[in-house]
């Protein structure tokens, strides 16, 4: 890339402004897109103004519409709702109100609108852009504008954010504010779970999404309920009777509890709506089951917006700034969005139509084309869910594998939910599964059992692992090892851990030369808080770390903002993976993240406290700094915080603090569980399909390189990878895979925290066709 590329995104802005909004229903994450915007517009030069209360700001105009500075979006990130407001408005939807818009932007030269909120707020801004000629036609004519004024803001430009909790926007993985609001639920289902496990109650627990089943549907993947009311997929007529067969089967098996889910959107095949009231007589009725109802509400839109939608937020200012300096009168307004991990820009009026053809689909009762219209990623939910929830285990194990699963290295949040799928797919696939406790270890001194469906029952939700985990590695103990595979007739093992899972799989590939019983296949399941499994952008475990650390980052922050001048030094885990310091600095607006993958000198240090020491001139009188725990030997977080005591002295204090081993532990976020019980199911349909390809005269025998792989999800897709390929792409001696996506965001962490830095704009998101896309997007 060139210098002048480089300074190019720094001068991108001159000359320009740019005006940001909320509207309609507010969503967590909302402030972090508006503050990144603000600060990546001020960075490429241009002049940004807050429109507050939405449209209702922009017809009104006078002090609705204000020039933001830098400080002004200070400590907006943890914030949840939006800050700038948001409301419904009538008068925008007729022209007369649209005409005293465009007035209002033309009198401050505003040409570039960036809309953050659902699809009606979305169309709308589109009306607004297709008419803007006209309206200036009609101001100049009223002689509200002159013939300059218009000339200068002949064209408006418009970017869309998606900021609705309903994930139900087509086009984009997820927009923003879906993932805090699973996070509210999920918190009162494990809060619920408790209390009815007491009394051995029924919970009919309705949800919010509008005309959308995502929350719903994720939900029960989350928390393993016994049923689920999607408005894409109504229950079969004889639903009643099924519901309560399956209810009590579930109490036989041993349950002190059900739980069921309901969208707010819930309807039969008849498009009448079911109700949780409904549901609940129904089971008081036939049952006899003490049943309680809790309708969720507001609750979904509160809270503190998780890390991810922080970072989601961010990201999407960032692109959402440079999508409108790029544009001209010929680009398309665009929605920006997130499509597996990467930003992608799309055509705002397709994402619209696409959306309107699911409503209806819907309305017609062609549900089959409603699902397919969601998209891959909510159609996999789906049926991941059906399989779960709705197969009988067979009863008899006639034709059946043996599958071991176990746990290897540090414990991580989701290990139990990828235990509890992998398990029970097993089952229902008609296999004997085994439990191996304490990793290697114990495959090695006998420690397995079998296990049943209602032994990894309520699994999902607890944190650590269940089964125990060690980081010992299986070289020493083939002899033993093998011995065991034979004695337990083992055919086939799924290995979900770290790091360690990853090497002892490159370890068991070479044992295969040896011992003919270590020819079996294996699949590895990356679960650990450093996200440093070499074949997945993600692990299972990093996001609820990544979520830990972010609270207590909030909370120091506080702490910081109370006692003015104060910095902080904050230590994270993550090994050498400098992934958990980055990504809880972009989500917690940390001043900078040192890692081991970015070298820094003294020079850099230098630096980084004569930034803190000018921003204590500023209204922001307080610093957060992040150290990834191996990032430097010498430059031990002991050293930085001396040298930032020194050197602060009479300007700023300093405090530190180590994170410790609380990032391993907690209840797994939705995210997590989600993400754990999909790997699951796809390692075990992966796993009976090579069992039955490496059977050989009587006996299983796999000696492909195919036949031991790492299951991990890159850019879009979940994919097998064999363990053999990825030796090239890892440096052993650190622990990471050698190309890791998520150091290209760490440019947008400097600028946010207002360094002077290049903002590398070679790797942009390109616009996308999302028919295309559609047919072309892999499962996630």
């Amino acid at each position: 890339m060139t210098h002048e590329e480089h300074h190019a995104a720094k001068t991108l802005g001159v000359g320009k402004a740019i005006a940001v909004l909320t509207s309609g229903g507010d969503a967590q994450g909302m402030n972090a897109a508006v503050r990144a915007v603000v600060r990546v517009g001020i960075y490429t030069g241009a002049r940004v103004f807050f429109v507050h209360e939405g449209y209702q700001g922009l017809v009104d105009g006078g002090d609705n519409i204000r020039e933001a500075t830098w400080e002004s979006v200070s400590m907006m990130l943890q914030l949840g709702g939006t800050v700038i407001g948001s409301a419904r408005c009538k008068d925008f939807r007729e022209r007369e109100g649209r005409l005293r818009a465009a007035h209002n932007l033309v009198k401050r030269g505003i040409t570039n609108l960036c809309v953050i909120g659902g699809d009606g707020s979305l169309t709308g801004a589109d009306t607004f852009r297709s008419e803007w000629s006209d309206l200036l036609n009609d101001l100049q004519k009223a002689g509200k504008i002159t013939a300059e004024e218009a000339a200068k803001s002949s064209y408006l430009n418009i970017v869309g954010l998606v900021g609705s909790i309903d994930n139900d926007f087509c086009g984009t993985d997820m927009t923003i504010g879906t993932d805090s609001a699973l996070h509210r639920i999920i918190e009162i289902v494990d809060a619920i779970t408790t209390t009815a496990q007491s009394h051995q109650r029924t919970f009919v627990l309705e949800v919010m999404g509008r005309h959308c089943g995502y929350l719903a549907l994720v939900t029960s993947l989350s928390c393993g309920a016994d049923w689920v009311f999607i408005p894409e997929c109504p229950p079969d007529d004889d639903w009643e009777e099924h519901l309560c067969r399956r209810l009590s089967e579930t109490r036989n098996r041993g349950s002190r509890l059900n739980i069921i889910i309901v969208a707010e959107g819930a309807i039969d095949k008849n498009g009448k709506p079911i109700t949780s009231e409904e549901i609940k007589n129904l089971v008081v009725k036939r049952l006899g089951y003490d049943t309680r109802v809790t309708v969720l509400g507001h609750v979904q839109r509160g809270g503190t917006p998780s890390a991810f939608d922080r970072i989601l937020g961010s990201r999407m200012g960032v692109e959402a700034v440079m999508a409108l300096l790029e544009g001209t009168p010929d680009t398309p307004a665009c929605v920006v969005s997130l499509s597996g991990n990467q930003a992608v820009r799309l055509p705002l009026m397709e994402c619209v139509q696409v959306t309107k053809d699911v409503t209806k689909a819907m309305n017609e009762r062609r549900f089959d084309e409603a699902m397919k219209l969601r998209g891959r990623s909510f159609m996999n939910n789906w049926e991941v869910y059906k399989l779960l929830a709705h197969v009988r285990p067979p009863m008899s194990k006639s034709g059946s594998h043996t599958v071991a699963v176990m746990n290897v290295g540090a414990p991580a949040a989701g290990m139990n939910a990828a235990v509890r799928s992998t398990v029970r797919i097993g089952l229902i696939q008609g296999n004997r599964v085994l439990v191996v406790h304490d990793g290697f270890e114990g495959l090695a001194k006998g420690q397995i059992e079998e296990a049943g469906w209602s032994y990894v029952g309520g699994w999902t939700g607890q944190g650590g692992s269940k089964l125990g985990t060690k980081r010992t590695l299986p070289k020493k103990s083939f002899e033993q090892i093998s011995a065991n595979i034979t004695k337990f007739n083992i055919q086939g093992l799924v290995i979900i851990g770290g790091f360690e899972a990853y090497t002892g799989g490159l370890e068991l590939m070479e044992g295969r030369k040896l011992y003919d019983e270590l020819c079996i296949p294996f699949v590895v399941i990356p679960a650990t808080v450093s996200n440093n499994v070499p074949g997945s952008d993600f692990s299972v475990g990093a996001d609820t770390a990544l979520n830990t650390i972010c609270m207590t980052c909030d909370r120091i922050k506080q702490s910081a903002a109370g006692t003015k001048r104060r910095v902080f030094i904050i230590e994270t885990m993550g090994g050498y993976c400098g992934y958990l310091a980055t990504m809880a600095g972009l989500a917690a607006g940390a001043d900078a993240a040192y890692i081991f993958e970015d070298p820094f000198t003294i020079r850099d240090l230098q630096a980084n406290v004569e930034h803190l020491v000018q921003k204590m001139k500023t209204t922001v009188k307080r610093g957060l700094v992040l150290r990834n725990e191996k990032c430097n030997d010498n430059y031990t977080t002991d050293f930085i915080f001396n040298l930032y005591s020194e050197e602060g002295k009479g300007i700023f204090d300093s405090r530190k603090n180590v994170l410790g081993h609380m990032q391993q532990g907690g209840s797994p976020t939705p995210f997590d569980r989600n993400f754990a019980t999909k790997m699951g199911a796809k390692a075990m349909n992966w796993m009976s399909g090579k069992i039955k390809e490496s059977y050989r005269n009587g006996r299983i025998f796999a000696n492909t390189p195919d036949s031991g792989c790492v299951l991990g999800m890159r850019k879009r897709a979940l994919i097998f990878q064999p363990v053999a390929e990825l030796k090239e792409q890892t440096d052993f001696e650190h622990r990471i895979p050698k190309e890791q996506w998520w150091l290209k965001l760490r440019p947008i962490l400097k600028i946010l925290a207002k360094y002077e830095i290049d903002l590398d704009t070679s790797e942009h998101a390109h616009l996308e066709h999302i028919s295309r896309k559609r047919s072309g997007e892999a499962a996630v």
